[in-house]
C-alpha cells in the first residue's frame, strides 16, 4: 500500500522524499546516535513511522524546500522562453529574417537560368541568321545580345556561389555558439542543483535522523504492540492500529467478539405426531 508521504510536498517529490528516507535508513550505522536501529525498532518499522508522519518530518526543511521549488519552476520558465525563442529564430514560429530575404534567394536562384536560357537563344538565332543568304542586318545585334546574356549568366552564377559560401559559413558559427552555450553548464541548473542539495540536508539533519534519534531513544514506543493514538514527545501517533492477538491471560482486556448460534429447529412445541400441543 502506498502512503500519502509528505503531504505538504508537490506530487513530483513525493518519491524523491521516499528515497532520501531510504538513504537515511541504509547510511544510519554511519551515525552513533542511531546504532540502535533493528534492537527494538527496525529500518522496516521506521521507515513506515517516517512516511506516516509525512509534514511532521519535512516541515523541519520548509524554507529549503521553498527555495528549491520556486529555483526549479525559474528554471523550467527560462528553459520555455528559451525555446520559444529557438523556435522563432529557427522557422518554428514568426520569421525574423527581413523580408526581401526571400525574394533575393529567388533572384539568386532564377537570375542564372534565364540569363544562360537568353543567351542560349539569342546566340542560337544570330548564328542562324549569319548563315543565310544575304545576311540580315540584325544578326550581329542577336550574336552582340546573345554574348551579353552569356555573361550576364557567368557573373550570376558567381553571385549565387559568392551568397550559398557566405550563408554556409554564417549556419556553420552559429551551429558553433549554440553547441558551446549547449555544452557550457547554466548557472541556473547549477543554482538547481545547489538548491536540491541543500534541501537533502536540510531534511536529513533537521528532519529525519532526529525523527529517528527520538523514536529509538523513547521507551514508550512498543513495536509489538498497536500503536498510540496520542503524539508521544515528537513522535506523532501513527494513525493506524495492529490488530490484537493477545490473550486475556497476558494481560490484555478480554475482546467482546459476536458469537453466532446455528437456528434451533427442535422446540418442545414441535416435537412430531407425538408432541401436539394442547
Amino acid at each position: 500500500m502506498h502512503m500519502n508521504s509528505a503531504p505538504h510536498l508537490l506530487n513530483e517529490d513525493r518519491p524523491e522524499f521516499e528515497r532520501i528516507v531510504e538513504e537515511a535508513l541504509r547510511t544510519a550505522h554511519e551515525r552513533p546516535e542511531l546504532s540502535g536501529i533493528g534492537e527494538r525498532l527496525n529500518a522496516v518499522q521506521l521507515r513506515t513511522m517516517v512516511l506516516a508522519a509525512g509534514s511532521f518530518v519535512t516541515e523541519r526543511a520548509a524554507a529549503e524546500y521553498e527555495h528549491y521549488v520556486a529555483t526549479r519552476e525559474e528554471l523550467r520558465a527560462h528553459a520555455t522562453a528559451g525555446a520559444h525563442d529557438f523556435g522563432l529564430a529557427s522557422g518554428g514560429g514568426t520569421v525574423l529574417e527581413p523580408a526581401g530575404a526571400g525574394a533575393g534567394a529567388v533572384v539568386a536562384v532564377l537570375a542564372p537560368v534565364l540569363a544562360g536560357t537568353a543567351a542560349v537563344i539569342f546566340l542560337l538565332v544570330g548564328y542562324i541568321l549569319k548563315m543565310l543568304k544575304p545576311q540580315p542586318a540584325f544578326a550581329d545585334t542577336m550574336l552582340t545580345a546573345g554574348w551579353f546574356f552569356g555573361a550576364l549568366t557567368a557573373a550570376a552564377i558567381l553571385a549565387a556561389a559568392v551568397g550559398l559560401l557566405i550563408t554556409a559559413v554564417r549556419n556553420g558559427a552559429t551551429q558553433v555558439v549554440a553547441v558551446d552555450e549547449a555544452d557550457a553548464p547554466d548557472e541556473r541548473t547549477q543554482e538547481l542543483a545547489r538548491a536540491r542539495e541543500a534541501w537533502r540536508h536540510a531534511l536529513l539533519e533537521r528532519g529525519i535522523y532526529p525523527f529517528l534519534r527520538d523514536a529509538l531513544a523513547d521507551p514508550s514506543i512498543d513495536p509489538g504492540a498497536p500503536a498510540p493514538r496520542r503524539p508521544m514527545g515528537r513522535i506523532p501517533a501513527l494513525g493506524y492500529d495492529r490488530p490484537g492477538f493477545d490473550s486475556p491471560d497476558q494481560g490484555g482486556a478480554p475482546a467482546n467478539h459476536p458469537s453466532f448460534t446455528s437456528p434451533d429447529f427442535t422446540s418442545p412445541d414441535f416435537g412430531g405426531p407425538e408432541h401436539q400441543p394442547d
